[in-house]
């Protein structure tokens, strides 16, 4: 295969992750993003990969199911190359259940998730017992699934620029257009879209979370009264986060985070006196689909666009990777539906 020319608009997870896939598959690679690396939401401080639940199968649920299952080799040999941790740990995850109801549906699910996720990850229920770090639960027992994982956001987008850096790859401020160009610039890319069309292609929904210091890294991610307890490895826990369409300033903490902080605390105890050490806010690029835009850039020979990661574009990013190699440099169009651009504009 000839050599093929990229240039990636964008240094967040899906152009960093993109741009690795074609090095990898011996493009020439340029990543320009004015802003630097990690700029919007994938600077962000959560990085929870959690599955979608076990039923009603769809393609994205098993887009999902792939990425997540690659993303151990993708982060380890990004690691290697780079000698840059990214912070990533497949520990599981733990929900409380709330009541019967919640409990016959959780074994329910425990059967299909043999069955979807194909014998590679379990979901299963567990007794709280003997557990100094898990949520309470009014029934006793706790919802363990083995897919889910996690990532320091911050610490994967800097081992993507290291891995990157040694393939020859640095992130330019500005730089004209070589090759192919793959549009993979967030929140001001949906934007941009919105501008040229109608109706709403997509819109960046504010999100806000915090960083806790507490050391319990290594053990599973947390589930509670609809907030995310992400244990990183580096001692810190992130809480988060909030879903917000409207707000007066994106990138402010306010008392919405002080809701979740104490939500978190509630439903687990050995938060209670854990010192919070950074609040954050950002806008994270949702499509009108909810899924990620992935594909050709419809009356724009040459662009290529891949975006709406919104609160999973993490776990998604490995899969979206390939697929985004798959056409930029083999023209071969393997993006599922749901996922295609069109289907949002």
């Amino acid at each position: 295969m000839a050599m093929v020319d990229v240039t990636v608009r964008g240094a967040g997870i899906f152009g960093l992750s993109v741009a690795w896939a074609c090095v990898l598959r011996g493009a020439s690679v340029q990543v320009v993003d004015p802003a630097g690396p990690a700029a919007g939401a994938s600077g962000g401080i959560v990085g929870a990969l959690a599955p979608h639940v076990p039923e009603n199968w769809n393609a994205k649920k098993a887009f999902q199911l792939e990425s997540l299952l690659s993303a151990e080799g993708f982060w380890a040999e990004v690691e290697a190359v780079g000698g840059h941790a990214p912070g990533y740990i497949r520990s599981g995850r733990l929900q409380p259940v709330a009541d019967d109801a919640a409990l016959a549906l959780a074994r329910q699910r425990q059967e299909t998730a043999a069955e979807l996720w194909q014998g590679r990850a379990r979901w299963e229920l567990v007794r709280t017992e003997d557990r100094d770090w898990a949520p309470h639960s009014p029934t006793g027992w706790l919802i363990h699934d083995t897919l889910s994982a996690l990532v320091h956001p911050r610490q994967a987008c800097a081992a993507l620029v290291a891995a990157l850096a040694v393939k020859g790859v640095e992130v330019l401020n500005d730089a004209p257009d070589q090759g192919k160009t793959l549009w993979a610039t967030g929140v001001a890319g949906l934007e941009t879209l919105n501008a040229g069309h109608a109706r709403l292609v997509g819109a960046g929904i504010k999100g806000q979370a915090a960083l806790l210091q507490l050391d319990r890294g290594g053990t599973p991610q947390l589930f509670a009264d609809g907030v995310h307890v992400i244990p990183h490895l580096d001692g810190t826990v992130a809480v988060g986060g909030t879903t917000e369409r409207e707000y007066d300033s994106p990138d402010s903490t306010d008392a919405q985070l002080d809701d979740v902080i104490a939500k978190a605390r509630a439903a687990v105890p050995a938060l209670k006196d854990a010192m919070i050490v950074e609040r954050w806010a950002g806008l994270r690029p949702r499509s009108r689909s909810r899924a990620p835009m992935l594909g050709a850039w419809p009356d724009k020979p040459g662009h290529y666009i891949a975006n709406g990661g919104f609160k999973i574009g993490f776990g998604m990013a490995p899969k979206v990777a390939e697929v985004m190699a798959d056409l930029l440099l083999e023209e071969r169009d393997a993006v599922p539906e749901g996922f295609r651009v069109e289907d949002n504009l």
